[in-house]
């Protein structure tokens, strides 16, 4: 994703995050809407450094944890360690086709799932695990989806 100046892509990852919070708790759609937070961490952790990409982690973290209070730590976590991660992937799902970046945003929500249960489960609120494959596959490649069209509509209008 090279296309487009950098205050091009602060907008469109500004815009994911509001679509976000607008889908999951402006129309409450909850779960039914695809986490466009992990998409926009994961897209930003192939630009930025490591240490950069788990600070806006941290940031966007805290505001998913004002939105759902049960999650705020867990979710916080979870999006700080995949925002590292994620950035230091970048070596290795170098490249711009489509077909990387459904991988990426696939395994990175999958990851992002895993995180949360894992957190959750040291606390004592996590379920079982078969209850955990289902929705995190469905929702990554709800999200990968999601996450294509987002990119792809972004490098139209850039």
């Amino acid at each position: 994703m090279t296309e487009g100046t950098r205050w091009q892509f602060v907008g469109f990852i500004v815009v994911l995050v509001a679509v976000h919070f607008f889908l999951r708790v402006g129309l409450g759609l909850g779960l039914w809407a695809p986490d466009l937070l992990v998409v926009a961490l994961l897209l930003v952790s192939r630009r930025v450094r490591p240490g950069t990409a788990a600070g806006i982690g941290v940031l966007l973290g805290l505001l998913e944890g004002a939105a759902t209070p049960p999650l705020f730590g867990p979710s916080s976590l979870a999006l700080v360690v995949l925002g590292y991660l994620g950035s230091r992937s970048r070596e290795v799902l170098a490249g711009d086709d489509p077909l990387n970046l459904v991988a990426f945003l696939f395994v990175g929500t999958m990851c992002y799932q895993v995180l949360l249960y894992l957190i959750l489960a040291v606390q004592g609120q996590g379920g079982s695990a078969v209850a955990l494959l289902v929705p995190a596959i469905l929702g990554g490649l709800y999200a990968a989806a999601a996450g294509l069209g987002a990119v792809s509509l972004y490098r139209t209008v850039a």
